[in-house]
């Protein structure tokens, strides 16, 4: 019996191995295709070609073929921008040919949000889809500057220094400090612009808590998901995309002065003020009659004179010695103290072109990549090097990629992505008052000249000439600083399929960033300050790592017209870092980056810092998707996060949200609406926690002690005069905080019409956060121990966000299309913690003008703070009419008496800018024929208000005898005896009051709309007829500018402002000398396939 078994058994087993073999074959079937346009019945080039149901799939070559290995009952889903998406029945004929029909529909497009993918068509949240190919279209050091104006309600601030940082804001900002958005990379959180912009495959913004909730305590601030590309089944393929081009500075600068209107504008201001005296330069014998030297080394001499010839020239930089008889020359000079001689340059220094200067740039990208339907592979490399117009900076990129997948049998999936990356700037500060060579630009004479007699560094240390510094000799001397960054990404996954509608997922990934960095700060023996300083040096090294482990099991069923997808999982992430930072002075020998050591210095080591964090962040979340018939949707999301910031007690918070959504265009009574295609309805709440307040210190939940001399023994934990070495508390804890958290509403419409020509979404959105961390009040009994943050402001974001986009096709073979996406927002602080009225700052750096940034509820945050000018005094009479003002005279501001009490002080400060834009936009307008394309975007803001700050230093001589603006002369500033009906300057002086130069008003803030081309591409597509004996499938050629135009009225180089420090929201807008980002970039690039 058992034997009989055993023998049928073997032949049912013979059978199904031949059954399995035969499908086998079956399923190796290799079938050839064609993809076509139904308007000019033209090969479509570079369509997609996917399996439905899987990750198979490849692209059209140039005569629009394809080829895959399928089985017959497969079913292909076919798609191209300007086309609707076509899914084609696979049968036995292996020669296949797909007619696409014209009218982009994108409903069916898939795409990544977050644990998980939907089509568009289904997503209920927030979900913005950036056109990756535009990003291609803007050069750039820096990934994430590249989103600017590529999706609602995104607002993106870029820095025209090369890898400069950027600010981003999804939908307004939301925290004083930073808002920037979470970044998933492939999974795994990282930072975009360390990625390579050719790696990337999509990107989607989730802006609302209905789609960002899933990722909890990390998505207040909106999340960025970006996929990277990989390797798709078929023959393999080599691709090279590469530009090269020059960049082009500003022509026309900060518009300064020349030497004579110089000269003439600080005489001005000393006769104004009666003032007028010996002059070291221009009038050193006191004649009242000035003139502009020689020389400006020996100050004011000029040809001649004593110790102007080169023989007395002398370049020593110790000085104070006592003067010996013996050594002096027949002008009373020390000929070892510093002579160095220095010619005045009558003309006038140009310095803004002195260290602005043409340069180039370029980028080269090379993937490989093919596959099998069991395996696939993607490996790219990438260069970019791109030399800033401002002398000595630059950034270079290097970067290298790799990913496989494998299908191990019908329901396992494994693979890896591991991604390398290096860049190197010279770490050049951006945007600091008084802190950068762009500053020294408007602040050096212009009657300095570049260098002295002897091709040595001119600069102020001849006297009467300020305090500024060479801003040619400021970069020359940074050169060989260095900031190094190493940064290794990669993830593991496996994922297997059970039960038919189960599968299960786990994924390891991290990232390691080692960083180092050095510079030397020389003794600037040409200046009027800082001339004797010693040298110094310092160097920083360390390293940050970040690791994910996400555990997931999803469900996806279709039973009739119901559909359901759901996932539960755990997450668990380690953030660790450690650094030191030290340094030295007194170094003997120039600067040589291969021999200066902290060690080698003359000095004792100083500033030996450590630096060490370490949290961690575990999750447990879910998500489920429900929709009947494609008609009604509902998802929910909820998500436990626990974090390592917080006491014990106030670890754990909740978050979650619940959407829904009706395509209203399936109901009946809009089923013959014929120009409608599809119309959805949706709207949502959620919350969200926030970490970005207690990012800022990690240790707030504990009182921190530490040991020095003299704080031993003060019984209130104050500061002691004990001559031993003791602990004393040196920061006070606060068990009690707990996460910002925010309240998102969100409703909008998505909607196709007119055969899928025209796309346009609309949202409203309303976000209230609560609970922000500021720093606490002390008693003085707490001695110098730093407050807590506490959790107590509010602040509320409303706004809305347009898309639109149109498709079409004219004459034979014309494709165009339009995009158009608007955000407009209000915010506005509601509540101050601690019972704060109001809390002012000091814009991230300036202290010249005082405080002059207020964050006060029921204003916008950031919102200038000042007083309101009203016009300019013409007259005594007016003088004498005018409420009580400290320095009022003809010629100098009048203000608005806000407070109407007759006298103009402190309490007249009022609001005066906001700087938040009312709107921002992108439009962009491409087309294609007959093998050209056709690309311009463009990006604008309007209705914020920036700080001019260059004025201070530029319209007022009394402000340390800097360089003055060009027009220092003209009618708009107000002179005794002219017409000054449009004069908005007052007159010179050397008086610094409350009425002329000491206080922040309104004559500093100005409009900072502004509309700018940020791309124009033309390309061409060689006919494959021409390259095929060459061994290339495809070769473009293009040629590509930016930034060619800026309409705006703002007076200074650039409205576009990066903050100078990008970790806090309460100042921006502000120009000290920003670096611009709107300098012209002419480019000439090819892309070939091979």
């Amino acid at each position: 019996m058992f034997k009989s078994l055993l023998l049928k058994g073997r032949y049912l087993g013979l059978l199904l191995c031949c059954l399995v073999s035969s499908l086998v074959v079956t399923a190796q079937t290799k079938y050839k295709g064609k993809v076509i346009g139904s308007d000019d019945k033209l090969p479509v080039v570079g369509a997609s070609i996917r399996v439905k149901g899987t990750s198979t799939g490849t692209v059209t070559d140039v005569n629009g073929e394809f080829t895959l290995t399928l089985s017959p009952g497969n079913t292909l889903v076919v798609s191209y921008i300007g086309y609707q998406t076509t899914e084609v029945k696979v049968g036995t004929d292996v020669n296949l040919r797909v007619t696409l029909q014209s009218g982009s529909s994108t409903l069916n497009e898939v795409v990544v949000t977050g644990y998980g993918s939907q089509r568009k068509k289904d997503i209920t949240g927030s979900v913005a889809v950036v056109n990756v190919a535009s990003l291609k279209t803007v050069p750039s050091g820096n990934t994430t500057s590249l989103l600017q104006g590529q999706a609602a309600g995104v607002t993106v601030t870029n820095s025209g220094n090369p890898g400069g940082g950027t600010s981003v804001n999804i939908r307004g900002i939301s925290s004083i400090y930073s808002t920037a958005p979470l970044v998933i990379i492939d999974g795994t959180q990282g930072n975009l612009d360390n990625v390579n912009p050719n790696d990337i495959e999509s990107i989607q913004v989730l802006k609302d808590a209905g789609a960002a909730s899933v990722y909890g305590v990390r998505g207040s601030n909106g999340v960025v998901v970006v996929t990277t590309k990989k390797g798709k089944s078929g023959v393999a393929t080599i691709t090279y995309d590469g530009m090269y081009g020059t960049q082009r500075p500003l022509a026309d600068g900060f518009k300064l002065a020349g030497t004579q209107t110089y000269m003439q504008a600080v005489y001005e201001s000393f006769k104004n003020s009666n003032a007028l005296t010996t002059n070291t330069q221009f009038d050193p014998k006191n004649t009242k009659t000035w003139t502009i030297p020689d020389f400006i080394q020996p100050a004011g001499a000029h040809v001649g004179d004593p110790g102007t010839t080169a023989d007395w020239y002398n370049l020593n930089t110790l000085t104070g010695k006592p003067l010996n008889p013996d050594r002096l020359g027949p002008n009373g000079i020390d000929k070892l103290d510093v002579n160095n001689i220095t010619r005045a340059n009558k003309v006038g220094t140009d310095w803004f072109h002195e260290v602005f200067k043409p340069a180039p740039i370029q980028s080269h990208n090379i993937t490989a990549s093919g596959g099998s339907e069991k395996s696939t592979y993607l490996f790219s490399i990438g260069y970019y090097n791109q030399q800033g117009t401002l002398i000595d900076t630059y950034i270079k990129r290097y970067s290298s990629r790799i990913n496989t997948n494998f299908n191990v049998g019908k329901n396992i999936r494994v693979g890896e992505n591991a991604y390398i990356f290096y860049k190197r700037n010279p770490n050049v500060s951006n945007n600091q008052n008084e802190g950068n060579g762009i500053s020294y630009i408007y602040r050096e004479p212009p009657i300095i000249p570049v260098y002295d007699i002897m091709g040595n560094y001119a600069g102020t240390r001849p006297g009467s000439l300020g305090n500024s510094s060479n801003p040619v000799a400021r970069q020359e001397r940074t050169k060989n600083d260095r900031n190094n960054n190493w940064d290794i990404t990669g993830n593991v996954f496996a994922e297997v399929d059970f039960l038919k509608h189960f599968t299960v997922r786990t994924q390891f990934g991290g990232t390691v960033d080692n960083y180092y960095y050095y510079y030397f700060t020389p003794t600037a023996y040409e200046n009027s300050e800082g001339n004797t300083t010693n040298n110094s040096f310092t160097e920083v090294a360390g390293y940050n790592s970040s690791y994910t482990w996400t555990n997931q099991l999803s469900y996806n069923q279709q039973f009739g017209k119901h559909s359901i997808k759901a996932f539960v999982a755990t997450e668990a992430i380690t953030n660790y870092g450690r650094g030191i930072r030290a340094g030295n002075t007194t170094y003997a020998l120039s600067y040589d980056p291969n021999y200066v050591t902290v060690e080698n210095g003359d000095g004792t080591p100083t500033n030996a810092v450590d630096q060490l964090y370490n949290n961690t962040l575990y999750s447990q979340f879910g998500q489920v998707n429900y929709n009947y018939d494609e008609k009604y949707y509902i998802s929910g999301i909820i998500r436990h996060d626990g974090s390592s910031f917080f006491a014990p007690g106030h670890q754990y918070g909740t978050f979650g949200s619940i959407t829904g959504a009706w395509r209203i265009s399936k109901e009946n009574f809009l089923k013959n609406v014929s120009w409608l295609n599809d119309l959805k309805i949706r709207g949502g709440y959620g919350t969200l926690g926030s970490l970005s307040g207690v990012n800022q210190r990690q240790s707030n939940a504990y009182s921190l002690y530490a040991k020095s001399n003299g704080n031993a023994n003060y019984d209130i934990t104050g500061t002691g005069n004990s001559t031993l070495t003791g602990l004393y508390k040196s920061q006070i804890g606060n068990e009690s905080t707990t996460w910002e958290t925010d309240k998102v509403t969100n409703v909008g419409f998505d909607a196709t019409f007119i055969n899928n020509k025209f796309t346009l979404s609309v949202e409203l959105y309303k976000k209230d956060i609560s609970g922000l961390l500021f720093p606490s009040s002390l008693f003085a009994p707490q001695g110098g121990a730093s407050a807590p943050y506490v959790n107590g402001g509010n602040i509320s974001n409303k706004g809305i966000d347009i898309d639109f986009g149109y498709h079409g096709t004219a004459g034979n073979g014309l494709r165009y299309d339009i995009g158009l996406n608007f955000s407009h927002y209000k915010n506005k602080m509601v509540a101050l913690g601690g019972g704060l009225k109001y809390k002012d700052y000091n814009s991230s750096g300036s202290t010249r003008l005082q405080n002059f940034v207020r964050l006060q509820p029921g204003q916008p945050v950031g919102e200038f703070f000042g007083y309101q000018v009203s016009g300019l005094f013409q007259n005594q009479a007016e003088v004498d009419a005018a409420p009580a003002q400290p320095g009022k005279a003809p010629g100098a501001f009048r203000y608005v008496d806000v407070d109407h009490n007759g006298t103009i002080d402190d309490k007249d400060r009022t609001f005066i800018g906001n700087p938040n834009p009312k709107f921002t936009g992108g439009l962009t307008l491409g087309a294609s024929y007959k093998g050209f394309d056709f690309n311009a975007f463009f990006y604008g803001t309007y209705g914020n208000k920036v700080v001019n700050y260059i004025k201070y230093w530029t319209y007022f001589p009394q402000v340390f005898n800097g360089n003055v603006s060009a027009d220092i002369l003209g009618p708009n500033v107000w002179r005794e005896g002219a017409d000054n009906s449009h004069a908005t300057v007052p007159q010179l002086s050397r008086n610094a009051n409350l009425s002329t130069s000491s206080v922040f008003n309104s004559f500093y803030v100005e409009n900072g709309s502004y509309l700018r081309l940020k791309s124009l591409t033309l390309g061409y597509t060689i006919p494959q007829s021409k390259i095929k004996s060459l061994g290339v499938s495809r070769i473009r050629v293009y040629l590509l500018a930016n930034n060619l135009f800026t309409i705006t009225k703002y007076k200074g180089l650039d409205p576009e402002l990066q903050n100078s420090n990008l970790q806090d929201n309460t100042s921006f807008g502000i120009d000290f000398g920003n670096y611009p980002a709107n300098q012209k970039i002419y480019n000439v690039g090819v892309n070939a396939t091979f």
